[in-house]
């Protein structure tokens, strides 16, 4: 039998990275509903989850499939009736080009997945938040815009985060509450195509920003 009582935080892109580790954190007082596509990165992070004592929801699948997400979204409604949490943390990092020679079909994934994704999810997971008795949703900024090579990446996460303050703002006073965050740099993935070669040991932990990041929204 379902517990309506739990606190339920959805995390979109959490196979690794920040999003991983947010919810590893979160699932130390929520059931955590995990999207990414990558099934095997999602496993792993259930296995760490369960040995913390915590559960989770695994949902492989691609956020741009706007029909699997609505579908995931009732399916949340009719099992538990609230997102208490959202954390967008699913990105598409094209690869770094002068703006001149940038591809298209790089520029028309980064537009779907930062952009037009995250527009459909918004839409989505309001109404699940609403019912939460404080529902609150975060988003990292990454101020890349205008920066050379960063084209695609740049244009397309600012365009998610005006997007994302648009509806912070709507929603100051009725909620839910809309957090942009700005994350320390840290050595993912991401951060790995974006400067090869850059020394590691100087970036934050995932685990540990999420800690900190979690806290300051506390």
């Amino acid at each position: 039998m379902t517990d309506k009582s739990a606190k339920i935080a959805l995390v979109t892109g959490a196979s690794r990275g920040l999003g991983a580790a947010m919810a590893e954190e979160l699932a130390g007082d929520h059931h955590v509903v995990a999207v990414a596509r990558t099934t095997g990165a999602l496993e792993e992070l259930d296995d760490r989850i369960r040995a913390s004592g915590g559960a989770a929801t695994l949902a492989p699948m691609d956020i741009t499939m706007s029909d699997a997400m609505a579908q995931l979204a009732r399916s949340i409604f009719d099992r538990w009736g609230k997102v208490d949490i959202w954390v967008h943390a699913a990105i598409h990092a094209a690869p770094l080009a002068p703006a001149a020679h940038l591809d298209e079909k790089d520029l028309e994934k980064s537009l779907g997945v930062n952009v037009q994704a995250t527009a459909q999810l918004i839409a989505m997971i309001e109404p699940l938040l609403k019912l939460a008795p404080q529902g609150r949703a975060v988003f990292f900024d990454d101020p890349r815009s205008g920066e050379k090579f960063f084209g695609h990446y740049g244009a397309s996460k600012a365009a998610q985060i005006s997007l994302a303050r648009s509806w912070q703002s709507e929603n100051a006073s009725i909620g839910p509450k809309v957090h942009i965050v700005t994350p320390a740099p840290m050595p993912t993935a991401t951060r790995a195509r974006f400067f090869p070669g850059e020394d590691r040991t100087a970036l934050t932990e995932p685990r540990a920003e999420a800690q900190r990041l979690l806290g300051d929204l506390a």
